[in-house]
């Protein structure tokens, strides 16, 4: 665990729904291995702020409130006695809450949707608005989550040289190094200068391009991994869109598949400090479609400079 990490606890968004009980479920056992507490966090919304009600009405609506805090912290006492819980009772929109409170929080973590939408509804608003404007990592749970360890622990990071990317990896390697897990780095690239652009550069070596490119990329996945060598790494680097995804992420989680025209598959050694003899072992693991995968979608904003490998 970082110095600057020792007090920082988890924050939960709970209303009680289903995604928001798998969300919990996943911060509290996060907590548990990082030896941190958790926040359960609840948004009190009224509706109609041009309409003003009696007090008395007012104040029944946030004791309800405090009702469905209470249950989320009974619940993650359940789940993990020995993790330090406390509630938190905000007001205004989820999305709002969650941002202004997860400023002092290590990590946020909310489920895929909560109780308001409509049947069938895949995200949900404060899915979307929390990764995309919060100060710190956010992790957006999919249903049914179980939190995964060991071998079933494969996280999956893009990467697109950009200090955010790099923030990203960073928080990969950790989580993977708590659960016992893996890491596979993925760069999508793209070549403007080859033919199968609409209107490819003249004068253009493509293939010195890609070779470039390739190199740097494992130059920086392998300089990052160094610091968590315990971690196996593996990188795909994607050169052509594949005409369908092939399977989801969490089917065929170890099983390398046929490469496609593109890409290419090797072992490079990593440059680990200490450890002469282990390598990150670089393949093509099978790919998948996000948007239906039963994985956690995790968004790591930049805290600061990030200098591994650029």
């Amino acid at each position: 665990m970082r110095d600057d990490q020792a007090d920082r606890p988890i924050l939960v968004g709970y209303d009680d729904s289903p995604e928001s009980r798998d969300a919990l479920r996943w911060a509290v056992e996060e907590a548990r291995l990082r030896k941190l507490p958790v926040l359960v966090c609840h948004a009190l919304h009224w509706p109609y702020a041009l309409r003003p009600v009696a007090r008395e009405v007012m104040t029944q609506i946030e004791q309800a409130a405090l009702g469905v805090v209470d249950e989320g912290v009974r619940r993650a006492k359940e789940l993990a006695p020995e993790v330090d819980l406390q509630p938190v009772l905000g007001k205004g929109t989820p999305a709002a809450v969650l941002l202004e409170v997860g400023r002092g929080a290590e990590l946020t973590v909310l489920g895929s949707r909560g109780q308001g939408g409509f049947d069938g509804l895949q995200v949900g608003s404060a899915a979307v608005q929390v990764p995309a404007h919060s100060v710190g990592p956010v992790v957006v749970v999919r249903p049914s989550l179980q939190p995964p360890g060991g071998q079933d622990a494969r996280v999956v990071v893009g990467l697109d040289g950009s200090p955010p990317s790099l923030a990203a990896l960073d928080f990969a390697l950790d989580e993977a190094a708590l659960r016992g897990g893996s890491v596979t780095a993925l760069c999508c690239w793209s070549d403007c200068g080859s033919a199968s652009w609409p209107e490819p550069l003249p004068f253009v070596d493509s293939n010195a391009l890609r070779r470039g490119a390739e190199a740097r990329f494992r130059e920086v996945v392998s300089h990052l991994a160094a610091r968590r060598p315990e971690v196996t790494v593996f990188t795909e680097f994607v050169t052509e869109r594949p005409p369908t995804c092939p399977g989801r992420l969490d089917e065929g989680r170890h099983a390398p598949r046929p490469r496609q025209p593109g890409e290419r598959s090797s072992r490079l050694p990593a440059a680990r400090p200490g450890h002469p003899d282990r390598a990150a072992r670089i393949l093509v693991p099978g790919r998948g479609d996000p948007r239906r995968g039963a994985e956690p979608t995790t968004a790591a904003r930049m805290s600061g400079e990030q200098g591994g490998g650029r």
